[in-house]
């Protein structure tokens, strides 16, 4: 372990729409704050091609660009972004919290801000990473409007599958659903729903072999796992609704998390159950997990940090 250690007023766990937007509020007040992006610097939106439902870009925007752009406000105010990982934290005790990055630097943190977001699952096939952003995404409601009077698939049985299938519904002309078992796992009323939209066909009992399509989507390979047969569909899209998987695993035993591993947050704030500590963006959010959510919680978690900061320097006046 390195005898340097670093005391900051504000750390800022991982990066995307909610991190930078909390980068940029902490910055602006004069928290010094230092960013560890992580392994995916920018977050999700990386990995997405057209962003057309942020405010402010009429035309749309690449999901990269954007969130370049991002980078370049958060750095501008005074941001320390480092390209590295929160390794361990120890949120025992009173703050400054103990952090250690990329495993041998240590951190005393006033105030943490967590905002490490979430993973897709994905089904695991060669051609659905190969044509990710090129008609496979895990995002209905962000990439549907492409895909408007168009044929597409979407595999999952929960409620989220089931939402996202009805979305699609009302702008695709045809939306295959693949469901692994021969029923849902989804609410009465959310399959009450797919089952009487007339442009939905459940195809139960599916497993999806391969996506096809050099560049862009144009078929999937359908596998029925009860006869073992299998069908290929023509669809321009395919959505993976699978779930997915909020990056918290090293915040376990200090923080509260649901059964899945979502942050929880006192409402209406981004306030954890440990004091200078709050968490933003996917990692807390199973609900709306869109750009414009998640930039928007950063922006309290930083106006939260900053009062957590005030008020104890009142304190101890």
């Amino acid at each position: 372990m390195s005898n340097n250690v670093e005391h900051i007023e504000c750390l800022i766990v991982g990066s995307g729409p909610a991190g930078y937007t909390a980068a940029i509020y902490s910055a602006r007040a004069d928290m010094k704050p230092v960013m560890y992006a992580g392994m995916q610097p920018g977050g999700q939106l990386t990995i997405t091609t057209d962003v057309e439902n942020y405010p402010g870009y009429p035309e749309g925007i690449m999901g990269p660009e954007m969130m370049e752009l991002f980078r370049k406000q958060a750095e501008r105010f005074g941001t320390d972004i480092r390209y590295g990982m929160i390794t361990s934290v120890d949120f025992s005790g009173k703050p400054p919290y103990k952090v250690i990055a990329d495993e041998t630097h240590e951190i005393l943190a006033d105030t943490v801000i967590i905002a490490t977001g979430a993973s897709a699952k994905w089904l695991g096939l060669s051609s659905e990473e190969r044509l990710n952003g090129r008609g496979v995404s895990a995002c209905a409601v962000c990439d549907g409007f492409f895909f408007r009077g168009k044929d597409v698939a979407i595999v999952g049985a929960g409620d989220t599958a089931c939402e996202e299938a009805s979305y699609l519904a009302k702008i695709c002309s045809k939306v295959y659903m693949i469901v692994r078992r021969d029923e849902f796992r989804a609410s009465k009323a959310m399959v009450h729903r797919v089952q009487n939209t007339p442009n939905i066909e459940i195809l139960f009992n599916s497993e999806t072999e391969e996506i096809l399509g050099e560049q862009k989507v144009e078929a999937a390979r359908i596998k029925n796992n009860k006869t073992g047969e299998s069908k290929t569909i023509d669809v321009q899209g395919f959505f993976v609704a699978i779930g997915h998987k909020p990056n918290t695993d090293i915040f376990k035993g200090f923080l509260d998390m649901d059964e899945t591993g979502y942050l929880k947050t006192i409402p209406g704030t981004s306030k954890t159950n440990i004091e200078g500590v709050f968490a933003c963006g996917d990692a807390q959010d199973k609900v709306y997990r869109q750009a414009v959510t998640a930039a928007g919680s950063g922006c309290m978690a930083a106006l939260d940090a900053e009062r957590y900061i005030a008020a104890k320097a009142d304190t101890t006046a």
